[in-house]
């Protein structure tokens, strides 16, 4: 009866400290102010900081409105990481989506904050496997023109040292539900791309329909007016008015290399 007692008594210490480091790898942290000067207006009782990406989460959606995340040229730098399992993020207050939703629903797990971009240490390469940085994707998508945009990023970085991404799938009118949760299905996705410059910043900015296609990137190049038209949502809210307005009205397709 001892032994029985002291087996229990020893296993329930074991998953309290498994869920107290569950807790710590995927909490609340404090957002860089360098991150916070381009992050997109949203409820501060949705907003969600870890260590290497912030979110905005749409409860009814159960995914991500936006994530953000700076990467730099020394962060392409990457180690040898193994894919771990996808997790709850358990620091979304209403509760983030469980990850059984997408299982077999004919729809890939799709990363916002790319984990590719985070391999530079297993912690940031883990908190992108969480499920408040994922949404439904069709395969062809995910590993294609999703996969296609996300290397081309990388590249600007190794050019231009540094680039805050803003990403996720459009939310309005879904194309389809999953799970028992109901899990929207984006119609499309973007990416929102913005780094300074000595003029002082310019923004490139994609929308692509969810769907594979061979097209190429330019294609599906579009204002920031007309995402934020389409989601709601305010990209730049800090940035001086002016120069806000202009970024956002026009894309400056010369600033990027291809």
């Amino acid at each position: 009866m001892m032994l029985a007692i002291a087996a229990i008594y020893v296993g329930e210490q074991y998953f309290e400290k498994r869920e107290q480091q569950t807790l710590v790898n995927t909490g609340r942290t404090i957002k860089t102010d360098r991150l916070d000067f381009y992050l997109p207006s949203s409820s501060e009782s949705t907003t969600v900081h870890h260590n290497y990406y912030s979110l905005d989460y749409n409860e009814e959606a159960e995914q991500a409105s936006w994530v953000a995340y700076t990467l730099s040229k020394e962060q392409l730098n990457t180690i040898e990481v193994s894919r771990p399992y996808f997790d709850i993020d358990a620091a979304v207050s209403t509760g983030a989506a469980d990850w059984r939703n997408y299982k077999n629903s004919g729809y890939d797990r799709g990363h916002l904050c790319a984990a590719g971009d985070r391999k530079f240490s297993t912690q940031a390469y883990n908190e992108t496997f969480l499920t408040s940085n994922i949404s439904p994707q069709l395969h062809d998508f995910n590993s294609g023109i999703w996969n296609r945009l996300e290397n081309q990023v990388r590249n600007w970085v190794h050019n231009y040292n540094e680039v805050t991404i803003i990403s996720a799938g459009v939310l309005t009118n879904p194309i389809d539900k999953i799970g028992e949760e109901q899990v929207y299905v984006p119609s499309s996705f973007y990416k929102i791309l913005i780094r300074k410059t000595n003029a002082g910043y310019t923004c490139l900015a994609f929308l692509i329909p969810h769907q594979a296609t061979n097209k190429n990137l330019t294609e599906f190049i579009v204002t920031v007016d007309k995402i934020e038209a389409i989601t709601g949502i305010d990209f730049f809210p800090k940035l001086e008015d002016s120069l806000e307005n202009a970024i956002e009205k026009n894309t400056n397709l010369k600033a990027w290399s291809f």
